[in-house]
């Protein structure tokens, strides 16, 4: 199989960032002007399409493994994905789902942690759980607090 047809395999196969595309060139042992030439032709024919990258990578991350915003962007910065498409990436994201979604897992988190005296603790826990899955801060105390007035009603 020659490079073009392995490029265009693998382009084919799921959408990617340019950053993958000339890391798997230049395996195959293409040489810088060669890579720059694949890339355009491409772009041209709509095989590589980082926006389409981007947006595919924050549903998927989302939906499947429940990440928040901030551990996305982190996700698409290391893929060197422009701040434009990454933009675009998360505006795939519903604001109602994506605080839904938030809540649960808090709930979740909380839920485990029942053996748990101290509401302190609990709380600490269930903050760094919540930030390292990527939601951000003020979203993440405003769930708690909830939970928090919820076990007060009851």
């Amino acid at each position: 199989m020659d490079i073009k047809q392995a490029i265009y395999k693998y382009c084919l196969y799921q959408p990617r960032c340019h950053k993958e595309v000339k890391n798997k060139l230049y395996e195959l042992g293409c040489t810088t002007p060669e890579v720059d030439q694949y890339l355009a032709e491409l772009i041209e024919t709509g095989l590589l399409n980082e926006e389409k990258f981007a947006k595919a990578i924050a549903r998927g991350k989302f939906r499947l493994k429940h990440w928040g915003r901030n551990k996305i962007v982190q996700q698409l910065k290391m893929q060197q994905v422009s701040a434009y498409c990454i933009k675009k990436g998360l505006s795939e994201i519903d604001p109602d789902e994506y605080e839904i979604t938030l809540k649960r897992l808090a709930n979740k988190k909380w839920q485990e942690l029942k053996g748990e005296r101290s509401q302190l603790v609990k709380r600490q826990k269930v903050f760094r759980y919540m930030v390292q899955k990527g939601y951000e801060i003020d979203m993440v105390n405003d769930a708690i607090n909830e939970i928090l007035n919820a076990n007060k009603l009851l």
